[in-house]
């Protein structure tokens, strides 16, 4: 299979589909319905039709099946191709994208492993995917040294022409992946390359923002491994650089705010305002931003100045953690400006505020445990099919949708619920297994019970041919073709029409020879048998001029009649196969159908089970998290009292400061 060719002058590889089996699955597969793709492929696959495209189609069930997450399935289909001498190119590409799946599954050890097996560099962007992955990796695993080595490799590297899709993760920094037409789309179309001459991938940025990325997590790793100033100006690059598109936008955002909140730590207010200053008011990270810049005036005692940040982060949505801050920090900031009076009002506004806010997380909590988030999110999200890569984008009819968004964002979760959603993809289509083998049992009832009253009929009409009297009246008639055809006996090939003339003359010369005498006065006898010589004549000669057609049409109806006697031999032959062999066919048919029918009954609870625990672990989650929100709340509202105590106190030792004073 030339796949992936990386020599110019390599020769162009052959994608003519010749099975058409294989191309029934590519049909499903390039109608973005990898699970009847894959399932028609196995089908094919098990029978044997694929003979043409055996590597071709393995690479395609493992690439359906990383797809899905199954990566240890996947890796045994791509070692079997290692072992059987896969093209190198195949080979590693087939390890980059199963290190890509375990890593998105936090199999991290496995996707070190599965990088490790690469053997040469991958074309174009691959290569850069490839090497943020690996640090990624490294950095996840705890050896920020190491990842720092590959990144300034990739860094290192002229940059490829196409922007390559990092994976995913809670460790370092990652390029957000959009939407593609396939789930193969989302593993970058490798293997689409494999198996057509053009899978038609969109056209995307014209450079790649894999060393952005890069340069982003080279900095944590520095940082991590001990070289905190090297890391920060790396990250201060990024800060200062111009972004083309609102992936890097993004990212330039959160080093800036990285860096702040380090500043903040190192009390560096000063250096923190001015990074967390580069950050757009409007993105993901507006609200960190704007939080820590309020941090940084108040450090450097400017209260007046951090009540702009914090008053316009306070009026911002309260299900982030950020503006339920900012709702104490700005009275904490009147406080410290001397307007004591608006600082109790403000506290009090947000005692208020937080104790809506834990009233609407009862009622949020309430709802997830009525099953009206994993309900919705399956119900606005529908899918067709199973699959890996099927994004969620329409949160559910919630009463407080906003406390689910931060949930429902996070990766685990959104894996979790592909999960559940998979699952229960799994239970309707055995439930409509279910229902397609009920009508296959009364098809194969209603073809047995035709049979069963046909077969009489069948044998009583085959019982009326008899055969044996027809090959004995065949048999007459070919003698008596053999005998004329020895004799050259055109009369015997005569049609009705001579044979009738035939006779005329017969009896003509009898009644001349008979009664010749007693007319000899009368007719001219002499002329009248000359008359029938001539006609005599004139047959036989008409007779001698058709006899070779007549007897090639009689050699041609014998050699008919045979092959019709053959044929209905044969069909005899066959009547009784049938009446012997057909009911063990039903009884097999029947036998596989009930076989079925209990496999599907047996998974049937078991995904019903698995499907309610997965709803159940989603729901847990979901509560857990709204709950940690919950306890935030009492935190800050136990800041809130102790602050306006605290004010209380303040006014009473005035009070009676005033007082005492003469």
């Amino acid at each position: 299979m030339a796949v992936f060719a990386h020599a110019a002058d390599a020769p162009a590889p052959d994608h003519t589909i010749k099975a058409p089996h294989y191309g029934d699955a590519l049909f499903y597969f390039f109608q973005d319905r990898p699970f009847p793709a894959l399932t028609a492929l196995m089908v094919s696959q098990h029978f044997g039709r694929l003979p043409q495209h055996e590597d071709e189609a393995e690479v395609l069930r493992g690439g359906l099946l990383l797809g899905y997450g199954l990566h240890r399935e996947a890796g045994e289909i791509f070692a079997r191709l290692i072992e059987r001498g896969a093209e190198p190119a195949v080979r590693d590409r087939a390890w980059y994208y199963l290190a890509k799946i375990r890593y998105q599954r936090g199999s991290l050890a496995e996707a070190a492993d599965a990088l490790s097996r690469i053997e040469h560099p991958l074309p174009g962007v691959l290569e850069d995917e490839r090497s943020l992955l690996d640090g990624q990796v490294r950095l996840a695993l705890g050896d920020p040294a190491s990842a720092a080595e590959v990144l300034r490799a990739l860094l290192a590297r002229p940059p490829a022409a196409e922007t390559p899709k990092a994976p995913k993760g809670a460790v370092a920094a990652t390029p957000a992946e959009p939407p593609r037409r396939s789930i193969f789309s989302r593993l970058g179309g490798w293997l689409l390359d494999a198996v057509t001459f053009n899978w038609g991938r969109e056209p995307e940025l014209p450079v790649s923002t894999a060393p952005a990325y890069a340069r982003f997590n080279l900095g944590v790793a520095l940082i991590r491994s001990g070289d905190v100033e090297g890391g920060k100006k790396l990250l201060d690059e990024i800060g200062r650089s111009p972004m083309h598109n609102e992936e890097l936008r993004a990212l330039r955002d959160q080093a800036n705010v990285a860096l702040g909140f380090a500043a903040l730590t190192q009390d560096d207010p000063e250096g923190a305002a001015k990074v967390l200053e580069r950050v757009r008011l409007q993105g993901n990270y507006s609200n960190k931003a704007l939080l820590g810049f309020g941090w940084a005036a108040a450090a450097q005692k400017k209260p007046t100045q951090a009540l702009v940040p914090w008053m316009e982060l306070a009026s911002r949505d309260p299900s982030d953690a950020a503006v339920l801050e900012a709702r104490i920090a700005v009275p904490y900031a009147l406080a410290e400006a001397g307007a004591y009076g608006q600082a109790l009002a403000r506290y009090q506004e947000a005692i208020g505020a937080y104790d809506q806010e834990g009233k609407a997380l009862d009622e949020s909590i309430a709802a997830i445990r009525a099953g009206k988030l994993v309900e919705g999110l399956l119900a606005r999200n529908p899918a067709e099919d199973m699959g890996w890569f099927l994004p969620l984008d329409e949160l559910p009819e919630m009463p407080h949708p906003g406390h689910l968004a931060p949930l429902i964002a996070q990766h685990e979760f959104q894996e979790a619920f592909k999960n559940y959603r998979d699952l229960i993809f799994l239970g309707n289509n055995l439930t409509g297994w279910q229902d397609r083998l009920s009508i296959y049992g009364d098809m194969l009832d209603h073809r047995r019970k035709a049979f069963t009253e046909r077969l009489p009929q069948t044998r009583s009409r085959a019982s009326e041919l008899r055969v044996d009297g027809l090959q004995r009246q065949r048999d007459a008639l070919a003698a008596e073709f053999q005998a004329a055809e020895a004799a050259a006996d055109g009369l015997a090939f005569a049609n009705a029409e001579q044979r009738v003339q035939q006779a005329k003359l017969d009896a003509a010369r009898a009644l001349l020879a008979q009664g010749g005498e007693a007319v000899k006065g009368e007719v001219d006898l002499a002329e009248v048998d000359e008359r029938l010589r001539r006609l005599s004549g004139a047959l036989t000669w008409q007779l001698a001029q058709d006899l070779p057609a007549r007897r090639w049409e009689a050699e041609k109806g014998l050699r008919d009649t045979d092959a019709r006697l053959l044929e209905a031999r044969q069909h005899d032959a066959s009547l009784a196969a049938a009446e012997k062999d057909e009911p063990a066919r039903f009884g097999h048919f029947a036998q596989r159908l009930a076989e079925l029918d209990a496999r599907i009954k047996a998974l049937q609870p078991r995904v019903a089970a698995l499907s309610a625990e997965q709803q159940q672990a989603l729901q847990d989650a979901a509560v857990a998290a709204l709950k940690q929100q919950q306890e935030r709340l009492v935190g800050y509202t136990n800041q809130a009292r102790y602050a306006v105590a605290q004010l209380y106190d303040r006014a009473t030792q005035r009070k009676e400061g005033d007082r005492a004073s003469p």
